[in-house]
């Protein structure tokens, strides 16, 4: 029986869990049969919620959400987001970007995208019927080593062994070659582009699929090449419209309120020509104003031209194979598809630049959010040998390299190489008698390091002293099939030897992400019951609301004995919650789930009636 394996997209804005098996991948919903969890995480005096209930909370509280852009990340990287955030930014440890959540407790954002990945596993193991352990998880294709590390780590804090990171637009080429595109397709080779504009990234991906060349045979999907930017999505387009409302605003609006309703608006303008506004101001009025799709779409252009750049570097660096067609007014040749991925391909100005650009119409025959979830499981498949006959050889996004003296950058590996990828350089030292040599490995197409990102830095110490220039250092990058960077060092002459997985400089350590772990299996069972007395009091509010109404509304219809029965289990059930609400700890979860039922149980004579009463009515 193949090993069980999900597939998970974890998004900016949401994120899926998906399986593959024998009738191939399917995206894995929650009980209220909605695919998407919304990427967002609540933390209350009442408990650290996910998804629907985290969106939609209110009260004393943080909620943390778009907490992907943060990964691997510095508070200097995210300077320009600070203005629309919800919620505080601080340095941490290693100069990481760590939230603000209270003046006493703040929380890395792998700490917060564990909540979600836990949400999806949990969700993924009630489905299926058994313990979710591991899974395939995607990242941009443009992320950088620091944030495939973090998200390795949200994995990991998460309860789950990330058995492959796997490129978003790979994934959605998986799904589009597998089983999910159009059959008719599956039978040549042909080179595809991806375009992933999500809510915070946009990766463009050059993949060319191999249809295998007997029964049985393996169907290759090799990448070419990509481009992107971690830094451009549809909150970006919310966040210019959201400017713009609070300029003309006068200031008197509140931030989280003019980026939901620029939100709303963007949403509205990719079906409409023109969308209303309405924003609550300090004053106690309400500012109004009609937006025009037109309006839209010129603030949009600074952020289409910088798209539209990501896919000339994807084509360029895709070799020959392809070639544009003079002055790129014919679009692309060489190219057989262009597939659409993530949310915020909706918006049509999007979809007509790809189409002017590639020239060719957009493949949309795939949901653009259920995709890379779909390409994910495809690829958990592919490991679990739940699907056989498939082979995804992926690249690196970023060179790799070497600080040099003088402050350049030998670059052992070259962008859009094909990982797994292996390669060694020797270097030697600049100064005589030197007894340690430091190295730091840098990320990035620039050639000097100041310009390059640096991911982190080790010493090879116990060196002979030697004249320079004598030493023989050996220098071994190895990435992996998911793009984690492993660095080894050997100096020949004396033998010393020194290896280590790259810690990013703003990632967490390998002794921080250990007690986080530790933290979460030694409150594991405090957790849990946390968790659900939470959800008990959410959905014993709405049992209350809506077996109270009907209570009122037919008291007249029931015995006195029965209509006594129901008061007592209100009372009862509404006791629970104001206890849970007050104090989590001091209520007996199982005590409150029995109430729960009990009064869901009983309930079912008065929803009878409510239905007799309702089809009498005229």
């Amino acid at each position: 029986m193949p090993e069980l394996i999900v597939g998970i997209d974890l998004g900016t804005t949401n994120s899926l869990v998906a399986v593959c098996d024998e009738g191939g991948p399917r995206v894995i919903p929650d009980d209220r049969g909605r695919p998407l969890l919304p990427s967002v995480v609540r933390y209350s005096a009442g408990g650290v919620t996910a998804g629907y209930a985290a969106r939609e909370g209110t009260g004393e509280g943080a909620t943390v959400s778009s907490v992907k852009r943060l990964m691997g990340r510095s508070p200097a990287d995210v300077r320009a987001d600070l203005a629309f955030l919800p919620y505080g930014i601080v340095e941490g440890p290693n100069q990481t970007a760590r939230i603000k959540l209270s003046p006493s407790q703040t929380v890395s954002p792998q700490e917060v995208s564990a909540v979600i990945l836990r949400s999806l596993r949990d969700r993924a193991s009630a489905a299926l019927g058994a313990e979710v352990r591991k899974a395939v998880i995607t990242v941009p294709a443009y992320f950088d080593d620091a944030q495939r590390q973090a998200t390795r780590d949200a994995a990991r804090l998460a309860g789950l062994d990330a058995v492959r990171i796997v490129a978003e637009p790979t994934a959605a080429a998986l799904a589009y070659g597998l089983g999910v595109g159009d059959e008719s397709r599956r039978g040549r080779a042909e080179t595809v582009a991806v375009f992933d504009l999500g809510g915070g990234t946009l990766d463009v991906s050059i993949l060319r699929r191999t249809p295998p060349g007997a029964p049985g045979g393996t169907e290759f999907f090799q990448v070419l090449s990509t481009a992107g930017d971690t830094h451009l999505g549809g909150d970006d387009v919310d966040h210019a419209l959201a400017a713009l409302l609070l300029r003309e605003s006068g200031g008197a609006a509140a931030t989280g309120a003019a980026v939901a309703a620029a939100e709303s608006a963007k949403c509205r303008l990719s079906e409409f020509d023109a969308a209303e506004v309405r924003l609550p101001i300090a004053s106690g009025g309400e500012y109004r104003r009609t937006v025009t799709r037109g309006e839209l779409e010129g603030l949009m252009e600074p952020w289409i031209a910088r798209a539209m750049a990501c896919c000339e570097r994807a084509v360029r660096d895709a070799g020959p194979r392809l070639r544009r067609t003079a002055g790129g007014a014919g679009g692309v040749g060489g190219l057989d598809a262009v597939i659409l991925v993530g949310g915020s391909t909706r918006i049509p100005l999007v979809r007509r630049r790809v189409q002017e650009y590639f020239g060719l119409v957009p493949y949309t025959a795939i949901h653009p959010d259920l995709a890379v979830a779909l390409g994910a499981a495809v690829q958990a498949g592919v490991l679990s040998g739940a699907v056989k006959g498939a082979l995804l050889l992926d690249v690196i996004p970023l060179s790799l390299g070497v600080g040099t003296v003088g402050g350049a950058v030998a670059k052992l590996i070259l962008r859009n190489s094909t990982v797994p990828a292996r390669a060694t350089e020797m270097f030697s030292t600049s100064v005589d008698g030197q007894t340690s040599i430091k190295l730091s490995v840098y990320q990035g197409e620039r050639e000097m390091a100041a310009d390059c990102r640096r991911l982190g830095e080790f010493h090879l110490r116990g060196l002979p002293p030697m004249p320079a220039g004598i030493p023989q250092l050996e220098v071994e990058f190895l990435v992996d099939a998911s793009g984690v960077l492993q660095v080894s060092a050997h100096e020949r002459r004396s033998g010393r030897r020194a290896s280590l997985q790259v810690v990013p400089n703003h990632g967490l350590t390998r002794d921080e992400v250990s007690r986080m772990e530790a933290e979460s299996l030694a409150h594991a069972r405090e957790d849990l019951t946390r968790h659900r007395v939470v959800d008990l009091v959410v959905n014993a509010k709405l049992d209350l609301k809506w077996i109270g109404e009907r209570l009122e509304r037919f008291r007249d219809k029931l015995d006195a004995a029965y209509a006594a029965e129901l008061d007592g289990l209100v009372a009862s059930l509404r006791g629970f919650v104001l206890r849970g609400d007050a104090d989590w700890a001091s209520v007996d979860s199982d005590a409150f789930h029995r109430a729960k039922e009990a009064l869901d149980r009983a309930s079912v004579r008065l929803q009878e009636v409510g239905i007799t009463e309702s089809l009498k009515q005229p």
